[in-house]
């Protein structure tokens, strides 16, 4: 049988505490994070988005990005999009997208108005994409 000190035993009680505090709070951060990638964007039948999804998406359009990266971002010439947001941070993504990888061979878009005035929207509609819930295709607006 083991014999505790009553300072162990409140040594042992506080280290149990602290480890229970630091478990809820993963949980916590994991909730929250959650909450902010369902936040991202807004899908309904797969193919109407909220409006700054649906600018995103015609920012796609617009720059022609599946030259590269394909019609429904499975990747050509450019990594397929639907993989590389799985583990791209909205950050990361930002970088990147700004100024680019002329290494491999993606320009940057620093200079350009649509992409700065929409970069948000882009990395929505990559991300609903690369989770599985807007398909690929032509968006429209949820009404």
């Amino acid at each position: 049988m083991i014999r505790r000190t009553h300072k162990q035993a409140g040594l042992l009680c506080w280290a149990g505490a602290i480890l229970i505090a630091m478990a809820t709070a993963d949980v916590v951060a994991d909730d929250a994070a959650s909450s902010r990638s369902e936040a991202l964007y807004k899908v309904q039948d797969g193919n109407k988005v909220d409006a700054r999804t649906l600018q995103g998406w015609k920012t796609w359009r617009a720059l022609a990005c599946e030259r590269c990266h394909g019609a429904e971002q499975e990747g050509l010439v450019g990594p397929a999009l639907v993989n590389s947001l799985k583990v791209l941070s909205k950050e990361e993504f930002h970088t990147v997208i700004m100024n680019g990888r002329v290494e491999k061979g993606m320009p940057p878009f620093n200079a350009s108005p649509m992409v700065n005035e929409n970069w948000e929207g882009l990395y929505a509609y990559l991300k609903g994409r690369s989770d599985g819930q807007i398909k690929p295709g032509r968006l429209s607006a949820i009404e």
